[in-house]
């Protein structure tokens, strides 16, 4: 049982055998029979949006209540560790996990036949119109300013110390715009469905 746990891969693998298990408990054995219908897909997809959601914004969260007020703390020689290892690997989910937010959250609101109407806040969809133009801009603040600058800031692309500076305050700076954002976003997101505004 302890090797399912030493492996990421093995631990997600096991993650999805039991949400299995439990849609087949839960469903009598009959969700087999709906895996091809409309509604079974628009919640597939709405599951996939939720965990890639869940994703971004708790990288996003970590990057702005754990690693950088955390970053001033650590001795300079150990802060490598952080820029070089841990910093660019939780940038790459963090930003493949937001596209992924964005594109499940364009098919789910496609598929249930809000996603015009939502963008243009048409009445009755004020609210998720409102959380899908908030993570639209998200989106775009992680994949053009935050992930470029992020790459100056680590080192990954070479620039002057100046520009290096630069570059790590406006990545900072936009991040901390995003976590802003991010608490609207996520009302809205939840308001749609449970009150509606």
């Amino acid at each position: 049982m302890s090797a399912i746990f030493q492996s990421l891969g093995r631990t997600v693998i096991a993650g999805f055998v039991v949400l299995a298990i439990i849609i087949i408990v839960a469903s009598g054995g009959s969700a087999a029979g709906k895996a091809g219908d409309h509604i079974w897909w628009a919640f597939v997809f709405r599951w996939l949006h939720v965990m890639s959601g869940v994703m971004w914004i708790g990288l996003l969260w970590y990057f702005n209540f754990v690693q950088t007020p955390s970053m001033p703390k650590i001795p300079d020689e150990q802060k490598p560790a952080i820029s070089k290892v841990i910093a660019p690997e939780a940038l790459f989910w963090f930003r493949w996990s937001a596209l992924s937010t964005v594109v499940t959250g364009l098919i789910v609101a496609g598929m249930n036949g809000y996603l015009a109407p939502a963008l243009m806040l048409t009445a009755g969809v004020h609210a998720i119109g409102i959380g899908m133009w908030l993570g639209l801009v998200m989106a775009f603040n992680v994949w053009f300013i935050i992930w470029p600058n992020q790459k100056k800031a680590l080192g990954m692309v070479q620039v002057t110390p100046e520009e290096k500076a630069a570059a790590a305050k406006l990545a900072g700076m936009t991040s901390r715009i995003n976590t802003m954002l991010s608490i609207p976003m996520l009302f809205c997101m939840v308001a749609q469905q449970n009150a509606g505004l």
